[in-house]
């Protein structure tokens, strides 16, 4: 099943490479159909995955693939991997079916959604550490290509700053794994065994410089600040599915190897550094909300929240591994870090799509040459205001459920990390009622007379994805449920 959900993106993507006779119409329509199929396993993953079972991982598939270096072709997922990788499945699903200018090569750039959904979901699922790495890698080829070929101003610039940064962050983390690799006895990248023998356990400078390594790699793809320096631009002349995917799903992979990797399967010393950790989360949170509040540019804006909302996330893990603090407000962290991927994936997804379909009206992103657009486009006012409020945290909404566990979690144990991160919350306010303000009130520009509503299929996309911020709000524990178990788990709460 979950090997599935991985091979036949990748079997989709394979035939839009060679049907070349294959009208852009028809394309679109065959990569619909196929994004559906993993999120449709993903749930059938869901319905089967035991709650109460002493297991991390479930539903495991295994085959060899370099049984001399203790590589095999590993699936399985607990309650965190099933929760980020369902999310996922859906943002990819709205992005290909969001209307996008592909410049008359549609079907080459639904095929690589396509191969960028197969190794993001094949990311989410692994059980082993270098396939884990293999998909982290693959993720970048997938997104420079959608950058470089369908982005606008300067992609290529944009495209290869994203590439070679994140690149060298993968190349650090790669030394941390192959660093953990080599404590293992005997020598395995099978992630169930690495957690379960913790073979960095006893600590020392060793230990300090892997964690380092991994640490750095991870929060480069995170993006924390000060290493965040490649999103911007890559967000700005992305088209706007792509930095819905971009944001939704790519940014997860950074947070989720903290979670899967150092936190699983060096927590000792993680606990030992995990205040530092909580220091530079709370940085990014305050930074991202400050930078963000500057930005006159739309996607800009709506780019530098997710540094401050990531910085939330990884604020959550870094409180969940701390050796201070009791072990249930610890696992309401690792849970509310969790949820925050799952909000932040459903929430900026669905502003970047919107942020697209300014693009796609106007060919302009600069929030000072709208407004009063709330008469002519109430549709897309209503929906950009609905991500906007679940973005700032309102309750009732998805960031809300997750923000709140976040912050209850810091406090007890960060109690002025948790002080300062609340600062980010009024400053994301601030900036998301000003951009509103500017879009949607005041004078219609003589320029804008006639800007038309979003489409059927633009207003469908947003829908699915924002009826789920909503659900998330107002009835959580469907998500909590399956998050907290692990959670728990993981934390040794019982």
């Amino acid at each position: 099943m979950l090997t599935a959900a991985v091979l036949l993106p990748l079997a989709g993507a394979t035939a839009l490479a060679g049907w070349r006779r294959l009208s852009e119409r028809d394309a679109r329509r065959l990569a619909m159909a196929v994004s559906v199929v993993p999120l449709a396993l993903l749930v059938a993953a869901w319905l089967r995955f035991d709650r109460g079972s002493p297991e991390l991982f479930q539903l495991t598939e295994e085959a060899p693939w370099i049984p001399t270096l203790g590589v095999g072709w590993r699936m399985g997922v607990d309650g965190i991997a099933l929760a980020v990788a369902s999310a996922s499945a859906v943002v990819f699903c709205a992005a290909i079916a969001y209307p996008v200018d592909t410049m008359g090569r549609g079907r080459q750039y639904h095929g690589w959604l396509l191969f960028l959904e197969a190794v993001s979901l094949g990311l989410f699922l692994t059980t082993d550490l270098l396939v884990f790495y293999v998909f982290f890698d693959l993720s970048l080829v997938g997104m420079y290509f959608l950058i470089a070929r369908w982005g606008h101003g300067q992609p290529r610039v944009a495209a290869l700053k994203f590439f070679l940064y994140t690149l060298s962050g993968s190349l650090v983390m790669l030394l941390g794994i192959l660093g953990l690799y080599l404590e293992t006895d005997p020598l395995t990248f099978d992630m169930a065994t690495i957690i379960a023998e913790q073979p960095l356990a006893a600590g020392g400078a060793r230990a300090g410089l892997v964690l380092l390594a991994l640490v750095v790699g991870l929060a480069v793809k995170t993006p924390l600040a000060p290493v965040h320096t490649w999103l911007p631009p890559a967000h700005v002349d992305a088209p706007g599915p792509v930095s819905a995917v971009l944001a939704g799903v790519l940014l997860k992979m950074g947070a989720y190897g903290l979670i899967r990797i150092p936190f699983a399967m060096l927590s000792d010393t993680f606990a030992d550094w995990a205040f530092l950790l909580a220091a530079a989360a709370t940085v990014s949170v305050v930074y991202g909300a400050l930078v963000g509040l500057g930005q006159s540019n739309l996607k800009a804006r709506i780019a530098y929240t997710s540094i401050n909302h990531m910085g939330y996330t990884v604020l959550g893990i870094a409180v969940a591994g701390a050796a201070a603090g009791n072990a249930d407000a610890r696992a309401l962290a690792l849970t509310g870090a969790t949820v925050e991927m799952v909000a932040h994936a459903l929430i900026t997804g669905a502003l970047f799509l919107i942020a697209g379909s300014f693009w796609a009206r106007t060919g302009d992103y600069e929030l000072g040459h709208y407004g009063g657009l709330a008469g002519p486009a109430r549709t897309l006012a209503f929906a950009t205001t609905l991500a906007s409020f679940a973005s700032l945290g309102l309750p009732g909404l998805a960031g809300f459920v997750a923000e709140v566990q976040i912050l209850i979690g810091t406090f007890a144990v960060y109690p002025v990390a948790a002080g300062v991160a609340l600062l980010g919350l009024l400053v994301t306010a601030a900036l998301f009622l000003q951009m509103l303000q500017r879009l949607f009130f005041g004078e219609l520009p003589s320029e804008r007379k006639g800007f038309p509503d979003l489409r059927r299929t633009e207003a469908a996309a947003l829908g699915g994805l924002l009826a789920l911020v909503v659900v998330i709000g107002v009835y959580p524990r469907w998500l909590l449920d399956l998050v907290q178990a692990t959670s728990r788990l993981m934390i040794g709460a019982g």
